[in-house]
């Protein structure tokens, strides 16, 4: 099959103008068309709104602005034509059958023989979509359903019309795995596919509850958000972004699209909801919705939903969840909240009981195997477990007893289950050499075995089968097969303290004797956030500065050894990699990153600079110090891993992987790919520095912006040290120093400012808040 050169996006609103900005973001040329509105003076008026849309929109939909360049604006009146030379047409126009319709029969006029064809609907049959249409069409036409923001969510369902060539399913999920980035999931040609069938069902159900237990809003999004292991947006705050406009023909349409679903008069918005859309509270596109900001301090106020006025958001508390909250891991903190016997306890138990239920009830209907309905409820909604995961973390015996003594009426697919003497959705069985993971088959009630996915690597699962080399609390070394070895850290946000030193070291050691190659990597939230911050507050306000200078010249010396190891070692990145999380990667042989990452120097932003040679590598790396001074001074991070790569924290043979999910296998198939080739090189002695002179222009930069009230005192103070280093020490003339000799300078600022008081305090307020002090 011909590869894609070139996309048609037909539609330009959010969805379609969100979808030609992730091709643009993986690199692929689009089209983007919609209608000619009537009276406008430019014909293209409103394909350009949709782009300017995406432009400006956050959270942002392109990788960086400048790839906009990519997409090719148009109309459907004048450039229609210009698809023959697209070989996959996404339609992504609004939800009205007729209009698909009408659009269809105009582009089969231009479409070239061979060319796929997608609709992004979410609530059409497919079969309604394609009826009548040619054969060669149908084979080449299928459901390709991206959820919103499509940069961000994992999720792509793939469905096949009524005569989808296997080849061609096949083709576009490959494609939308490998160079889209995406989790894709199998879909059945049924009402709202997976994702938003189970997804709706959660979104009417939080409603109801929040009605009959007389909750507020602001209780609701604490219990349904990160507790459960939901985002942050959680139920209300989700429905101000989604549109409750959007909710409503969501939820109208559903009830006469499913007349056999035991649980169809659940589809339905509560009074208080039609009420909101009545008021044109309908959320972030009208300023008003669950929530609102008000004032210049953009205040949170919520909506109270019996009076539908707006108060400051409050900070709900539940007594019961003081202590329940802080149980790690997710399972068990589940296990934990379910059980308790209060209003918070009741509404979790009736929500994700109900949850679980209606998942069961779904199969066959819309998913043959547990797996999919798991991954589309992780993937589209960013969940941490799917709804069968969510029962087995309850336990699933005690959960079909508890469901049953509720009065609710179990599937026969899982009654049967239950007779089998199954006691989990999910296993590990280990009667093999190498231990695998099994699925239930509630359809054919036996466990089946779970295909390994081709290119992903689950380092939980290596573990499992072939255990650990060396482990602490910190980190662990693995064995990744083919001769590469892999340091995991796995500590709290994965800050870094002497456990990952010293793994890393002792990685070092088995890779000079035992492997060709080395990763560093892991599947947490984030890479790393960077130094254990409470250590160094503690030990600076204990004056315990011998062994604090000791602690950075240790991870000094770490990042020198990386960088200089006989053998290669590659950094995979991914979400946050921030300040000794940055430093790592960066003097690794190669870095094979995520397109999602949040890269950079941060240190100033607790009055500190930074310290493990970040300061150096980008003083290598950019050659100008003006630049340098100003990504560190003003702590910028990148928002992608293309820009991470204009910020020069990757380089030229670095990689990106549009999938996080490929990332460990990919570091791997990088560190093999450069092992025939690998010199290890020498410290440098010949780095260049601006010296007094630049020390002087860098001092004159920060007497503008203190004139100017854009930093403080103390800004000025960590830039003077910044300064200091970046010039060289205020060397004479344009010397060129060591790597060891800038090292020394960092570590030199880092222990003086630490001895502030004002640093002191500003690592306090972020230990304490999150934020920066600006003090």
């Amino acid at each position: 099959m011909t590869s894609i050169r070139r996309v048609a996006v037909l539609g330009a609103g959010t969805m379609g103008s969100r979808i030609a900005a992730h091709l643009a973001n993986a690199g692929i040329p689009s089209l983007l068309l919609d209608i000619v509105k009537p009276g406008a003076s430019n014909r293209n008026a409103a394909a350009n709104a949709g782009l300017d849309a995406a432009l400006k929109g956050r959270p942002a939909a392109f990788f960086r602005n400048e790839d906009a360049r990519l997409i090719t604006t148009g109309n459907f009146d004048d450039d229609l034509p210009k698809i023959r030379d697209c070989n996959w047409i996404i339609e992504a126009v609004t939800e009205d059958l007729s209009i698909k319709r009408a659009l269809y029969s105009r582009a089969l006029e231009h479409r070239s023989r061979g060319a796929i064809v997608s609709t992004n609907t979410s609530g059409i049959p497919l079969r309604q979509v394609a009826e009548g249409y040619p054969a060669e069409f149908q084979q080449h036409f299928l459901g390709t359903h991206f959820f919103n923001p499509p940069r961000y969510l994992h999720l792509a369902e793939i469905i096949p019309g009524p005569d989808t060539s296997p080849e061609v399913l096949q083709y576009i999920s490959t494609f939308c795995d490998i160079h889209l980035g995406k989790g894709v999931v199998p879909c059945k040609d049924t009402p709202n596919f997976i994702g938003n069938r189970i997804g709706s069902f959660w979104g009417a159900n939080v409603p109801r509850l929040t009605v009959e237990m007389d909750l507020t809003f602001e209780e609701v999004d604490l219990l349904t958000g990160p507790l459960i292991g939901a985002p942050k947006s959680a139920t209300y705050r989700l429905q101000d972004i989604v549109g409750l406009d959007v909710w409503l023909h969501v939820m109208n349409a559903l009830p006469g699209a499913l007349p056999n679903d035991p649980f169809r008069e659940r589809f339905k918005l509560q009074p208080f909801q039609h009420k909101m859309v009545e008021l044109g509270l309908l959320g972030d596109k009208t300023g008003k919705g669950a929530y609102q900001r008000v004032g210049k301090e953009r205040e949170i106020q919520a909506l109270d939903w019996k009076t539908f006025e707006y108060a400051t958001a409050a900070k709900p508390r539940f007594a019961s969840l003081e202590s329940v909250r802080k149980i790690e891991p997710l399972e068990e903190r589940l296990k934990a909240l379910v059980a308790l016997d209060d209003k918070a306890g009741t509404f979790l138990w009736n929500l994700i009981g109900d949850q679980v239920l209606y998942a069961a009830w779904m199969v066959p209907e819309i998913s043959d195997r547990i797996v999919e309905i798991d991954r589309a409820m992780r993937w589209g909604y960013a969940m941490s477990l799917g709804p069968f995961e969510m029962w087995d973390a309850l336990g699933f015996t005690q959960t079909a007893k508890r469901l049953e003594a509720d009065g609710k009426q179990l599937p026969e697919n899982v009654q049967r289950m239950l007779s089998s003497g199954a006691d989990s959705f999910y296993r590990f069985a280990t009667e093999r050499v190498h231990p695998r993971r099994e699925y239930f088959d509630l359809n054919n009630t036996r466990y089946e075995e779970l295909e390994p996915r081709p290119g992903v690597t689950i380092l939980a699962d290596v573990k499992r089968a072939h255990g650990t080399i060396k482990t602490n609390p910190g980190a662990s070394l693995i064995d990744l097969g083919d001769g590469v070895l892999c340091c995991e850290f796995h500590g709290k946000m994965n800050t870094i303290g002497e456990d990952n030193i010293q793994m890393l070291h002792a990685g070092l050691r088995e890779l000079e004797n035992n492997f060709d190659a080395m990763v560093i990597g892991n599947q947490s939230e984030n890479f790393s956030v960077g130094a254990n911050l409470m250590l160094v507050l503690m030990a600076a306000q204990e004056g315990e500065w011998d062994e604090l200078n000791l602690a950075i010249h240790k991870f000094q010396q770490l990042n020198m050894a990386l960088k200089y190891s006989p053998k290669p070692v590659v950094a995979a990145p991914f979400g946050m990699s921030l300040g000794g999380g940055c430093e790592i990667p960066m003097q690794c042989a190669r870095i094979q990153a995520s397109a999602e990452l949040y890269m950079g120097l941060v240190e100033v932003g607790v009055g500190l600079i930074p310290a493990g040679g970040g300061c150096k590598e980008l003083l290598i790396r950019h050659r100008d110090y003006t630049k340098v001074f100003e990504q560190v001074g003003y702590a910028k991070v990148s928002t992608s891993a293309a820009e991470a790569r204009h910020m020069r924290y990757l380089r030229d043979g670095d990689g990106i992987s549009m999938n996080a999910d490929r990332l460990i296998a990919d570091a791997k198939t990088l560190a093999l790919s450069i092992v025939p080739s690998y010199s290890p090189g020498a410290p440098r002695t010949d780095i260049t520095v601006s010296g007094e002179a630049g020390y002087s222009v860098m001092r004159i930069g920060l007497y503008v912006a203190a004139e100017g009230r854009y930093i403080s005192k103390h800004d000025g103070v960590v830039g003077e040290k910044l300064a200091h280093i970046l010039s060289g020490g205020r060397l004479s003339g344009t010397p060129q120093v060591s790597e060891q000799y800038l090292l020394d300078l960092e570590r030199e600022a880092f222990l003086s400012l630490c001895g502030y008081p004002e640093t002191q305090q500003r690592m306090q307020h972020m230990l304490k808040t999150g934020k920066p002090l600006r003090n």
